[in-house]
């Protein structure tokens, strides 16, 4: 069995972390961590330094997952795409066709500072008025079963 987790290091991916490890805990499935990292959307050196110092974040984090799977006795292995996740995300399951796509649900609970929570809030409001979630999306066009984890109360 093949599981792709989609993971951004955040609060929301490490619940879908867990619960991939309790629900599949016994028969240990190889799973393939996908991480995009999306662009800021700036010609600016500014932006630039931005995206390399999330990039390198992102990295370690799904990379630090990956061993804490393997460690668990799941085979793993981590595949990092650059632009929007959700077509990112679909295009990954389209290429390597796993048995199961599992994420995490939206959540009121962003990681960060009060001034990344507020910049947070209004960029997910603004996704979800013109584009919908990324787990909406997905879920309408991805070709495999799909497990949307609910990441607690908001």
């Amino acid at each position: 069995m093949e599981i792709m987790l989609a993971y951004d290091h955040s609060r929301n991916a490490r619940i879908a972390l867990e619960a991939v490890k309790e629900m599949f805990g016994a028969i240990k499935p190889s799973v393939t961590l996908i991480s995009v990292i999306e662009d800021p959307g700036s010609a600016t050196a500014g932006a630039d330094e931005m995206f390399k110092e999330q990039y390198a974040e992102q990295k370690a984090g799904v990379d630090a997952a990956a061993a804490e799977l393997m460690a668990a006795g799941f085979p793993s292995k981590v595949v990092v795409a650059e632009g929007d996740a959700r077509k990112m995300i679909l295009r990954a399951c389209d290429e390597r066709k796993p048995n199961l796509l599992v994420m995490a649900r939206h959540s009121h609970k962003p990681d960060g500072n009060f001034i990344t929570r507020r910049l947070d809030a209004l960029v997910e409001e603004f996704d979800h008025m013109t584009f919908g979630s990324v787990s909406a999306f997905l879920a309408r066009r991805v070709q495999c079963p799909l497990l949307i984890v609910p990441t607690g109360s908001d």
